[in-house]
């Protein structure tokens, strides 16, 4: 174990053990010497030396470490090399705990779950799913280096990232029956558009009810499209809306958007202050074919090019039902679930030295201590008065 000081300046403050050793020799030389009648006589003797001496010494030595106690409390004193190195071993949710007992056998080790605060395993098994990979490369990083780590996990992992962790210290990987809770969440259902055209023009129309038809091929196509004029009323903030008409988007429109609407435009269709800021789709040779920007709290995108086949070839394509879907589809989740013997943690990772501990609390609290006890001195009846 090794005493380090964070801030060695602050011992300076050991200068102020001056102050009690002056109070208590002030303290003594307040006395009035008295003389008696009687004592007259004793005046031609020679007087004795003059010696320093300290009265109530006990609660001059508190004092002083009081005052020693709080310098070196200033100095931000830590402590390294009293590391705990027993054994660890975690088990991930989903497994029995007796299985990890059986891992630890009779030898003394801590016994955790892998969960945020690696609480003990004598405690519920957490629920939800947990972050794996980021959970064991944290304890990685906190754990000192001669420490060995065990992980008991279940045959089916829930809750993996996109890599196995890879760690600084070998790990005994144990895989036992056993599986982690799916995750609920379901997949995204497609999207149900509004489109509005102009009277008379239905250009475009059919490409888009074709990649309804491709999103629900057992439904009816009108669950997912429902088709009308400009002068229908305007869906729902929630269902997105296709606007094929040429010309300066109308003021409710506008407003529609603002609110917090999505809005796929016409590339004829002209908006105020409209401004790209990215274009989630681009053909196989690179180039744009929708281009979007924020407005409000709504979002809105445009064709580049008109909706024929001449102009926009992709249009024709098979993969046109799923572009025109991930305009409107929330981002991609990646899977998180994984067997546990494809995702066992793998060596060479970053070594993070240990924290040291920091003493500074522990000081306060020994000099609250010796506070109380410094005022039991000072006060008590009992005390002796100096002669």
């Amino acid at each position: 174990m090794n005493l380090a000081l964070l801030l060695p300046a602050g011992l300076a403050a050991l200068a102020a053990l001056l102050l009690p050793l002056l109070l208590h020799l002030a303290r003594r030389h307040e006395q009035t010497p008295t003389d008696f009648a009687a004592l007259r006589w004793l005046r031609q003797k020679p007087k004795p030396r003059h010696r320093i001496r300290f009265d109530e010494w006990p609660l001059l030595l508190l004092r002083l470490l009081l005052l020693a106690l709080l310098a070196l409390w200033l100095a931000k004193p830590v402590l390294s090399g009293a590391d705990d190195t027993r054994p660890w071993i975690v088990a991930v949710p989903g497994v029995d705990d007796a299985a990890v007992r059986a891992q630890a056998g009779e030898a003394e080790s801590q016994r955790r779950w892998l969960a945020p605060g690696f609480p003990s395993l004598d405690e519920t098994t957490p629920t939800g799913s947990v972050a794996i990979g980021s959970l064991l490369r944290q304890l990685d990083a906190e754990l000192p280096a001669g420490t060995s780590l065990t992980v008991v996990a279940p045959a089916t992992l829930q809750g993996a990232d996109a890599e196995r962790p890879l760690l600084s210290r070998p790990v005994t990987w144990t895989v036992v029956e056993g599986a982690m809770p799916t995750s609920s969440a379901r997949s995204t259902p497609p999207p149900s558009l509004a489109v509005r055209h102009e009277t008379g023009n239905d250009m475009g129309l059919r490409y888009l009810r074709a990649a309804a038809h491709a999103w629900s091929p057992a439904a009816d196509a009108s669950a997912s499209l429902q088709i009308g004029t400009r002068d229908e009323a305007l869906p729902a903030i929630t269902r997105p809306l296709v606007w094929l008409v040429p010309g300066p988007v109308p003021a409710p429109v506008v407003q529609w958007i603002e609110s917090g609407g999505t809005a796929l435009l016409a590339n004829d269709a002209m908006l105020d202050s409209f401004t790209a800021d990215a274009t989630p789709w681009r053909d196989a040779d690179g180039a744009a074919m929708v281009e979007s920007a924020p407005r409000g709290k709504g979002r809105v995108l445009r064709f580049m090019r008109p909706l024929r086949p001449d102009a926009m070839p992709a249009l024709v394509e098979a993969d046109f039902p799923r572009q025109l879907r991930a305009l409107f589809d929330a981002p991609i989740v990646a899977p998180t679930r994984v067997l546990a013997s494809d995702y066992a943690p793998v060596t060479g990772g970053a070594t993070y030295p240990v924290a040291p501990r920091d003493l500074q609390p522990w000081l306060a609290l020994l000099i609250a201590l010796l506070v109380l006890v410094e005022r039991w001195m000072a006060t008590r009846r009992a005390r002796s008065v100096a002669p």
